[in-house]
């Protein structure tokens, strides 16, 4: 009997310890879909994000309480201002929260945009600077879209978000870009399969009036969904046009037409 009971016992506790490590796993119990490194980042940070306590838009998008702007169409009201050297000063925080490691990898993806464009982060004066952005670890990986005003979060959760390529992401929608698949003309570039999408989430696709300065659809760009984003069955949610093989997205480096889109945007003159 006393055999029976420990081997019970010990029965009980690895089924608990199993249902524990599922619900620290991010609560991933149902299917995971994706082929490629890009839909694997994209699960990892919409289920972290799917837990924010923020109201958040197109998974990883900062809703404000005055308005959204458009993607590249943004109204003076909502660029960062371009100083009389021709640099535009982004202000910026960073929590102390971060490990030094972490603050390392933030300030190189910050130094990647110095390097390409006009923009330049710069350490917030409270003095002088009354619109910055506040990188914090908080509850998944999100930012508003162009300068809202004031203290503007823009979220890094340790866990999950801080990657070269992700930080990148979330640094050019504070710049003022929304995701590459809500351009206004994107219905020749991608088919979105709304059958395919887990209900309740197909607003995460909507398509935006944006202004493309002139500038072509972008597979690759880091401002791009992955085939497989919120999907319900293992079947691409957005599908490439004419080719459905083409690879759409990445989260390793800002493409040449990111750069050039930013460039074009604040008026830059490429160093």
């Amino acid at each position: 009997n006393t055999l029976t009971m420990s081997l019970s016992l010990l029965l009980w506790l690895l089924g608990l310890c199993h249902t524990c490590l599922l619900i620290d796993g991010g609560n991933q119990t149902e299917p995971e879909y994706y082929d490629n490194e890009l839909d694997s980042i994209g699960a990892r940070i919409l289920t972290a994000n799917s837990m924010a306590s923020e109201i958040l838009i197109e998974g990883d998008i900062l809703q404000t309480r005055t308005r959204i702007p458009r993607n590249a169409k943004c109204r003076d009201n909502c660029l960062w201002r371009k100083a009389s050297s021709g640099l535009v000063l982004i202000p910026y925080t960073m929590s102390n929260k971060f490990s030094r490691s972490d603050q390392d990898e933030i300030s190189r993806a910050m130094k990647s945009f110095h390097n390409r464009t006009c923009i330049r982060f710069i350490h917030q004066n409270t003095r002088e600077h009354k619109d910055y952005i506040s990188i914090k670890n908080r509850d998944g990986c999100y930012s508003s879209v162009g300068r809202s005003g004031g203290r503007q979060i823009l979220s890094l959760n340790r866990t999950g978000c801080i990657s070269y390529g992700i930080i990148q992401h979330e640094l050019i929608h504070a710049l003022g870009f929304h995701h590459e698949q809500s351009r206004s003309d994107r219905d020749q570039y991608v088919i979105i399969n709304v059958d395919n999408i887990k209900p309740g989430k197909t607003n995460n696709f909507q398509k935006r009036d944006t202004h493309n300065l002139n500038t072509p659809y972008d597979y690759s760009s880091i401002m791009h969904y992955g085939k497989h984003y919120f999907s319900q069955n293992g079947k691409n949610t957005i599908t490439p046009i004419p080719d459905a093989s083409v690879q759409i997205g990445q989260r390793k480096d800002m493409s040449e037409l990111d750069i050039h889109r930013i460039n074009l945007l604040y008026h830059c003159h490429r160093p």
